[in-house]
């Protein structure tokens, strides 16, 4: 009754939004307190369970958008981001916009989140597609793919390490498996956003004609200037990663706690925002005001926190239902092999949104069965960590914050959403199952 539950709530969110034009918050927080109603959650518990997914989607990436959209706005305002797409083209070439930032979001998502990576990455995003004159809608897929991929897939991202502590698998050899089986869902993300999402056209900026970005860029900083605000937030991160390494390489001392403050990602892009600051041709204190530059980004993370937001109010009220434990009990009595904790984590991640909370609780259902599956060896216990790791993007859809990041900071639709990155992220998902089944058959 559950997963009937569910289905019905997916399907109302999918046509109230698409077909009756009902504000995405609205159908979300609908479907959440309705889902709660029908599936037997205590009238005080769905409250709160509400209240928890809103307040816990904003309390973790709320400030990040916040700061994000105002880094974003001075460098488009400034003519920073259109000097930075000018550098970029040079270097990967007009035709090639889709697969650079799919190689960096690939890249980033190793030491950052990615809502973090999405967030800090769309300035450059929009500025390349715009300069290029290409569509918004397959870079912004491809940088989610790429984000996806390795968030799921590779450590130090927290879902595979935690994974790979439960399941007691060597964490070298889970970081192997996991670069191995990202190479197919890249090669796969590539094809789908230049042969698939490229049919589907985006502005960049819809607002601006070719003679406000001459104007902006005739005034623009330098092109160093201009990447600051992007790259120093995430070398801080990065850093951040490096120094939480269990054999902590920058010690434990004065040094290594600065690291571990400035590079949180909230205070990272707080210092990126600052450098922001610095890239108008002449600062002016309204810039700074409700109806300046500061406003305009607070008027647009608005919107893109509280969708974001009521989205984390459904996965919370989702997850509160019981519904993961009912998908694990029923996928699990069958004898599937590899595919049994691919299933379970591709089941949780569909029902309740998380990445990393599909893979904890997936790796605490296969627990118990590695000896009965036949998983012991070092290689096998690190393929099975990596075969439930790949299960975790199948599949990203209205219940997943980063679904809502990425649809809102690019101005897609939740209908144009699923056929590109809910899709993206099943093809992804499958392809590197794939890699895997082929890699246990071959060493196993």
């Amino acid at each position: 009754m559950l997963i009937i539950l569910l289905i019905l709530a997916i399907v109302f969110i999918v046509i109230s939004t698409t077909k009756f034009n009902l504000h995405p918050f609205l159908a979300l927080i609908i479907a959440a307190i309705g889902y709660g109603l029908l599936s037997g959650v205590p009238l005080d518990e769905i409250i709160t369970s509400v209240n928890n997914g809103f307040g816990s989607t904003v309390s973790s990436i709320g400030i990040v958008i916040v700061v994000g959209c105002i880094i974003g706005t001075f460098l488009e305002e400034s003519g920073g981001a259109y000097v930075m797409a000018r550098s970029a083209l040079k270097v990967v070439g007009q035709k090639h916009v889709p697969l650079a930032m799919l190689l960096l979001g690939y890249i980033i998502s190793i030491p950052v989140f990615a809502d973090s990576g999405f967030v800090i990455l769309t300035p450059l995003n929009r500025a390349l597609s715009k300069k290029a004159g290409i569509t918004l809608a397959s870079t912004a897929c491809a940088l989610g793919l790429g984000l996806t991929i390795t968030h799921c897939l590779i450590p130090p991202t927290p879902g595979p390490i935690a994974a790979a502590g439960i399941l007691e698998a060597d964490l070298g050899l889970v970081i192997l498996t996991g670069l191995t089986s990202s190479v197919l869902p890249l090669l796969v993300a590539w094809l789908f956003v230049t042969k698939w999402a490229s049919r589907f056209y985006i502005d960049p900026e819809p607002n601006e004609t070719q003679a406000d970005i001459d104007r902006k860029v005739a005034q623009a900083p330098s092109t160093p200037k201009s990447f600051l605000p992007i790259m120093i937030p995430l070398i801080l991160i990065v850093l951040r990663s490096i120094c939480n390494f269990p054999s902590a390489p920058f010690g434990n001392g004065v040094f290594a706690r600065i690291i571990g403050f400035v590079g949180e990602p909230v205070m990272a892009l707080l210092i990126g925002m600052f450098l922001a600051f610095t890239l108008p041709h002449k600062f002016e204190s309204t810039m700074l005001s409700a109806t300046g530059w500061v406003g305009k980004a607070l008027s647009s993370a608005a919107i893109i926190i509280m969708i974001t937001a009521a989205g984390g109010s459904f996965g919370m009220i989702l997850r509160d239902s019981g519904i993961a434990d009912v998908l694990g009990e029923v996928i699990s009595r069958f004898h599937l092999g590899i595919w049994l904790p691919f299933l379970i984590t591709a089941a949780l991640k569909t029902a309740q949104g998380s990445s990393t909370v599909a893979i904890i609780t997936s790796a605490s259902i296969v627990a118990p069965l590695m000896g009965v599956m036949g998983f012991e060896t070092p290689l096998e216990k690190a393929i099975l960590v990596t075969a439930l790791c790949a299960g975790a993007m199948v599949i990203s859809h209205v219940n997943d914050s980063f679904f809502w990041v990425e649809t809102q900071m690019s101005g897609m639709s939740i209908k144009t959403g699923y056929k590109l990155h809910t899709l993206g992220t099943f093809l992804c998902g499958m392809s590197a199952m794939l890699t895997m089944c082929l890699m246990h058959a071959v060493f196993c």
